[in-house]
C-alpha cells in the first residue's frame, strides 16, 4: 500500500501549532500565536499574546483606545515574546519562528537578539505601520529571513472524535 499523499507540510503543521495557540488568548480583538523550531524540525517552544504570569486578565484592560493606562497595550505580552520566554533556556541559534501576525519593531529585536533565522507569518494586516517598517528594516539588516505562508488550503479542522482518531 503506497503512503498517504495528503499530509501536511511542516511548515503548514508548525503554522497549525502556531493558529492553534493563539486560541488561547483572551484577547476579545486579536489573538496570536508563535510557535519556535530548531533545524530538525523539533518544537522548541509556543506563546500566544495575553497578560504577564501574576497579572490577572480580568483585571487588567482588554480596550484598544483611550487613556494608554487603560488600554492593553502597556501590559500585553505578545505571542513572540511569550514562546522565547517560554523556551526556558535552550539555544534558539538559527531556528525559525512561525507566527500568525508579522512581527511588531519590540518582537522583532528579541527575535535578532536570540538568534532566530528565520520568520514565517500568515498577515502583515499592520503592513503600513511605523511599528511593522521599523520590523521588517531590522530583520532584514541582521539577516533574518521573512517568508509569508502559502498553504495548500486556508482551513483544516480538528476533530476529538474518537472514530476520527
Amino acid at each position: 500500500m503506497p503512503k498517504r499523499a495528503d499530509y501536511i507540510t511542516w511548515d503548514e503543521y508548525f503554522m497549525g501549532i502556531a493558529v492553534l495557540s493563539a486560541k488561547r488568548s483572551k484577547d476579545p480583538n486579536t489573538q496570536v500565536g508563535a510557535c519556535i523550531v530548531n533545524s530538525n524540525n523539533r518544537i522548541m517552544s509556543v506563546g500566544y499574546n495575553g497578560f504577564p504570569t501574576g497579572c490577572d486578565d480580568d483585571e487588567f484592560p482588554w480596550e484598544r483606545t483611550g487613556e494608554k493606562l487603560h488600554t492593553k497595550y502597556p501590559y500585553v505580552c505578545h505571542a513572540e515574546l511569550n514562546a522565547i520566554l517560554n523556551n526556558r533556556g535552550a539555544s534558539l541559534e538559527n531556528c525559525r519562528l512561525y507566527v500568525t501576525l508579522f512581527p511588531c519593531n519590540e518582537c522583532a529585536k528579541a527575535i535578532i537578539q536570540c538568534g532566530i533565522k528565520e520568520v514565517f507569518y500568515i498577515s502583515d494586516k499592520y503592513a503600513e505601520s511605523s511599528e511593522t517598517i521599523a520590523s521588517k528594516k531590522m530583520l532584514r539588516a541582521a539577516g533574518v529571513a521573512i517568508n509569508k505562508i502559502k498553504p495548500k488550503s486556508e482551513t483544516m479542522i480538528l476533530s476529538f472524535k474518537e472514530e476520527d482518531m
